[in-house]
């Protein structure tokens, strides 16, 4: 076994790609970080296409594996298999922890027999390989190993450094530590892997292999030309794309399409093997019965569905392969402009922007590789961009650019240049574009316009709008109002354009300026203002939330009602429903005071009454104290009997009172 094993190992590493079988024709990279390659071969009959690919791209290789063969059938598809390092030990008498050290390998193969030559020449079957430490001439400790045999003399004992050779008696043994070196070699060496296709047809017909796989995004980079004159309305507009082959493999004159998406992309591990965990049971015996466990009954069988297959045209149309029509080419620039380039064809998709190169290109592994991909003006105005998160005393110079293509623009940096009457041009500064679909506007920001100074400051209204009652309940709606008021100044001598980016607030809806001609953005207003030369301008923005509040007409303090009757900002027809709550509500804490009032004066009285009864109780009965307090006691009870009979009166008519004041409450819409 372990030749032969050896042998496959040697023969898939070393083995060459076989160049008549499948070369690479075509090759489209994403910016999401995928690309797809696709072999193409000829055949006659049936045939075995064999493809060699890096290691670590097989599991998305089996993930996206696809052929294309219209006169034959694809078959199967075989490579060696990827069995884990522990694996390639189950068959050996040792693991791999054994191959550490040689007195690693001696202890696990403990009870071998072995044939020691050297100093001490001797065979016989190993107990044990101990560590020691001996003393040198100079005291120095000497880490060394000594082994221990069994041999037909008896015990013995050797020093494995001082050893010249150590024979495994058992030839197959001997196989076996060679096996498992060569294991590990391969293991270790072995990064690619041959995949076997089989195709079944008849006659002469091309087949087409293709797969997806993770590779470096690519990236986009522009060069903005603007023109000398600042009223000039286009601007020359250049794209790059730069890319790296970390394929592992050599790109010759392949045929080259870059997509811009955000494709929905992972990974899965289909080339490791799993193993499912076994739940352990016992051993069956005479009269043990172990059921199987029930998992219920499926009334029916589902249904297959079938699953209509693409054909490769259809397949080309969807990832972009297809070819899309030439677009007309960019008029010849004037000699001061950048050097015409050789343009990609560009198309639009569901949900990408596909970009074919009109020539093949070449480049070797591990190289990166710039290709331009975009020539062409787009609408461009000269503008200032104020955002206060950037510089709050000063704008952004920016150019504003209009997609007016057919086909949207990647992401990427975008450098802006601009060009003189001498015939050439300065670095103006750089820009971040983001993905620019076609019909929209982006603002280049790309330096600040010490130029132009902005004063910015707030101001807050708080006021009550509206109020509505209805069944006992008063609904207010209160706004709060924002005013921010820009003050711009300028030392342009001409006409100066400026857009201001105010932030927008969730709840919060914009009055002044008119919304109409606002621009918006993601997060932000976008007013325009435009200044005669050298002079200042002034910009007052209003921004208004309603706040609606829901008050209980009962549970209004009377402070609170005070403060609302006396309000200017209410309705007359409200404030007079408030007030008439007020002075009803007022008659209704008088009584209330007038009640207290009873209360206070019968409690005075039944503590009058108690100390007359006490001193009633010390004086005699003949005296004319006694009568006296007697006397007393009398109109004290007579009348304690009559501020109770007027407490009874007044608690009734306040019941009354709170009763009406209720009706009235609920009867009340204004």
């Amino acid at each position: 076994m372990n030749r032969w094993w050896l042998a496959a190992a040697l023969s898939a590493v070393v083995g060459p790609v076989n160049a008549a079988d499948l070369s690479l024709e075509r090759i489209m990279l994403s910016s999401g970080g995928i690309g797809y390659f696709e072999y193409e071969a000829t055949v006659d009959g049936n045939a075995t296409l064999n493809l060699d690919v890096p290691l670590d791209q097989v599991d998305d290789i089996l993930k996206s594996l696809v052929v294309y063969d219209d006169g034959g059938t694809a078959g199967e598809v075989t490579l060696p298999g990827r069995e884990p390092l522990t694996q390639s030990f189950v068959d050996l008498p040792f693991d791999r922890a054994a191959l550490d050290s040689a007195p690693a390998l001696l202890n696990a193969l403990q009870g071998a027999e072995v044939r020691v030559t050297g100093a001490k020449p001797m065979s016989g079957r190993l107990l044990r390989v101990v560590e020691e430490t001996a003393r040198g001439a100079d005291g120095l400790a000497i880490p060394r190993d000594r082994v221990t045999l069994l041999t037909d003399s008896g015990i013995e004992q050797f020093i494995l450094e001082d050893a010249d050779r150590i024979a495994f008696v058992d030839p197959e043994l001997q196989k076996n530590v060679a096996a498992a070196l060569s294991r590990l070699a391969s293991h270790r060496s072995d990064g690619r892997r041959r995949l076997t296709l089989e195709s079944r047809g008849t006659g002469s017909r091309s087949i087409r292999v293709g797969y997806v796989v993770g590779v470096p995004l690519w990236k986009a980079s522009y060069r903005l030309s603007l023109p000398g004159d600042p009223k000039a309305d286009r601007a020359r507009l250049q794209g790059w794309a730069i890319l790296e082959n970390f394929s592992g493999q050599p790109w010759h004159d392949v045929s080259l399409t870059l997509l811009s998406g955000n494709p929905v992309t992972f990974r899965q591990s289909l080339f490791e093997s799993y193993y499912v965990a076994r739940p352990n049971v016992p051993v069956e015996v005479a009269g043990r019965v172990l059921p199987k466990p029930d998992t219920g009954s499926i009334a029916g069988e589902l249904a297959a569905r079938d699953a209509a297959t693409p054909s490769p045209a259809r397949l080309q149309k969807a990832t972009g392969m297809e070819r899309p029509a030439a677009e007309a080419a960019p008029a010849p620039p004037p000699a001061s402009a950048p050097a015409q380039i050789e343009a990609a064809q560009a198309a639009e998709s569901v949900t990408q922007t596909v970009f074919t190169l009109p020539y093949k290109v070449s480049v070797a592994a591990g190289q990166s590789l710039v290709l331009p991909i975009l020539d062409r003006e787009l609408p461009a105005q000269r503008i200032d961009l104020y955002q206060s998160s950037a510089d709050q005393r000063h704008p952004l110079a920016a150019a504003a650019l209009v997609n007016d293509g057919e086909t949207g623009l990647p992401p990427g940096v975008l450098t802006l240049y601009e060009q003189t009457t001498a015939g050439g041009a300065f670095y103006l500064g750089d820009a971040q574009l983001a993905a620019f679909p076609p019909g929209e506007k982006r603002m280049m920001s790309y330096a600040v316009d010490a130029k132009v100074t902005v004063d910015r400051s707030n101001d807050e209204q708080h006021a009550i709008v509206k109020a509505a009652i209805a069944q006992g309940v008063m609904r207010l709606t209160r706004l709060t109002r924002q005013i921010t008021t820009y003050r711009v100044k300028t030392a342009d001598p001409g006409e100066h354009h400026l857009l201001i980016e105010h932030p927008r607030l969730v709840g919060w809806s914009l009055t002044a300026p008119d919304p109409t001609h606002v621009e918006l953005s993601a997060n932000a207003y976008r007013i325009p203002v435009t200044l005669p030369g050298d002079t200042q301008g002034t910009l007052a923005v209003t921004m208004e939330h309603p706040l609606e509040e829901t008050i209980r007409l009962l549970d209004l303090t009377d402070d609170r009602l005070g403060v609302l009757v006396a309000s200017n900002e209410i309705e007359p027809s409200v404030k007079n429903a408030l007030a008439e709550l007020a002075s009803r509500r007022q008659a209704l804490g008088r009584q209330n005071a007038e009640l207290e009032k009873l209360k206070e004066q019968r409690r005075q009285l039944v503590e009058d009454e108690k100390r007359l009864r006490d001193n009633l109780a010390a004086v005699g009965r003949d005296t004319a104290l006694h009568k006296q307090t007697l006397d007393k006691l009398g109109e004290t009870e007579a009348s304690i009997t009559t501020l109770s009979t007027a407490i009874g009166n007044t608690t009734a008519e306040i019941e009354t009172a709170r009763e009406q004041l209720q009706a009235f409450v609920s009867a009340l819409t204004r």
